[in-house]
């Protein structure tokens, strides 16, 4: 492509998802330099509803489809997401087209008096929309009180600040690009607290057969992150994963070999069916699928059974 022609970023405008932008832009403009970018943010239904957990409304999808239409109209020429608001299945005619390096991935504590889990009173109320921190924690501490929390990463922390939660559970990462790092309390290890699938990395969507952006987005994918995130999607596509299922999914890659653990729980946190498996990075996808196949005959299958069931009946 020309250097003259102007690519346009889609995005949407939480300070969060602009940083992300910004980054994708300053990333595309040291790899090419001349080339000119604009950014377009994009407001979806995610950002409109901000008082309804998002399990009761839609889940991952509300966060990406406004700018996923933008893209296949032709109004921008790639979006910049966080990987772990992908739904299951993207769109026809777009795909992923990089997945840059990863941030943290951990779920990390922000509490007042800077407790940590552990040293959290019996019956302290903690903030978090997310049915999978909701379930592990519930596992973890059945005496904690957990409440919905929606917005942004400043509008949680504002809440605990100046509200009567004693604590609330965000994304590592979104906390370090915000600049917040000295808030954490704590970094909450995956045996504690396993992570959402692809939570700490972007993804760079692009339109199937545009040639134009498959070249600019490859200079940015890291071949490590994207065979992790590969992995934990299988197991999400094959788990049926939605906001509206407590699973989970984290992929580690040591040499040529790949470990993933995941998890699937009812929505009390009551049950919880938690395995890991390896096998070599080139077959990430299958060992995905594996994983999830593993989960489902070991008892997942019946708890997606009563959540759906319980969907169905608007409970």
């Amino acid at each position: 492509m020309s250097l003259s022609d102007t690519v346009t970023i889609g995005s949407r405008g939480s300070k969060l998802a602009l940083w992300q932008a910004e980054w994708v832009k300053s990333a595309l403009k040291k790899n090419n330099a001349g080339l000119s970018i604009d950014i377009t943010t994009i407001k979806t239904t995610g950002d409109k509803i901000l008082d309804v957990p998002l399990s009761q409304v839609g889940g991952k999808g509300l966060f990406v489809k406004e700018i996923e239409e933008a893209l296949l109209d032709g109004r921008i020429d790639l979006a910049v997401h966080s990987m772990k608001d992908m739904p299951a299945v993207i769109p026809e005619g777009l795909k992923i087209g990089a997945v840059p390096v990863r941030e943290n991935p951990l779920d990390v504590l922000i509490s007042k008096k800077n407790r940590s889990l552990s040293q959290l009173r019996r019956g302290s109320r903690i903030g978090t929309s997310s049915l999978r921190r909701s379930a592990q924690l519930r596992h973890l501490r059945p005496d904690l009180e957990i409440l919905p929390l929606r917005g942004n990463i400043d509008t949680r922390i504002r809440k605990l600040d100046t509200g009567d939660l004693d604590a609330v559970i965000l994304a590592a990462a979104g906390v370090k690009r915000m600049g917040l790092e000295d808030r954490i309390v704590e970094f909450l290890n995956e045996t504690h607290l396993l992570p959402a699938v692809g939570q700490g990395a972007l993804c760079i969507e692009i339109r199937e057969k545009d040639p134009r952006m498959e070249i600019l987005a490859a200079g940015l994918n890291d071949s490590e992150t994207q065979i992790a995130v590969d992995a934990e999607r299988a197991f999400l596509i094959r788990m049926e994963g939605s906001c509206q299922i407590p699973i989970a999914a984290y992929a580690k890659i040591n040499g040529k070999q790949i470990f993933l653990e995941g998890l699937i729980s009812d929505l009390e946190g009551e049950k919880i069916i938690r395995d890991r498996i390896s096998g070599p990075f080139t077959s990430s996808r299958q060992i995905g699928i594996a994983l999830a196949e593993k989960l489902l005959n070991s008892g997942g299958r019946e708890i997606l059974g009563n959540i759906f069931s319980k969907i169905k009946k608007g409970e």
